[in-house]
């Protein structure tokens, strides 16, 4: 005999609304595109401040990531610039830029796998 198989309590509904998920999956692809554009970002996070409200909740974490990275991102950049005056900050710029995509990936791929970000509130990785 065979044991009935049961889901799991912990695991997130996927939406079964996929412009709530291709929106979360846009404010992402606008954060990429602006390593090259750079005014896409702006684009991005104010999608991510009107969309937060009326989402699921396992989508609000991905919001809060994507804010979160945007004002985070900012912060570290404009330290990093000022200190590129002592020279340390063009290191510290590299370093921003690797958060800032490796923040990125993490939420795309969280997103495809239709799980939350994990601890959106992070200042890491």
């Amino acid at each position: 005999m065979s044991e009935p198989q049961s889901s799991t309590p912990s695991e997130p509904p996927i939406s079964t609304n996929p412009s709530e998920r291709g929106n979360v999956n846009l404010v992402y692809i606008l954060y990429l595109v602006a390593l090259v554009l750079g005014i896409t970002a702006i684009i991005g996070v104010v999608m991510a401040y009107m969309g937060k409200d009326n989402a699921p909740d396992w989508l609000k974490s991905h919001y809060h990531n994507q804010i979160n990275i945007f004002w985070k991102g900012l912060l570290y950049s404009v330290v990093s610039a000022l200190l590129c005056i002592i020279l340390i900050g063009f290191l510290l710029l590299f370093l921003v830029l690797i958060w800032y995509i490796v923040r990125v990936v993490k939420g795309m791929q969280a997103l495809s796998n239709g799980q939350p970000y994990a601890n959106p509130a992070s200042w890491g990785f």
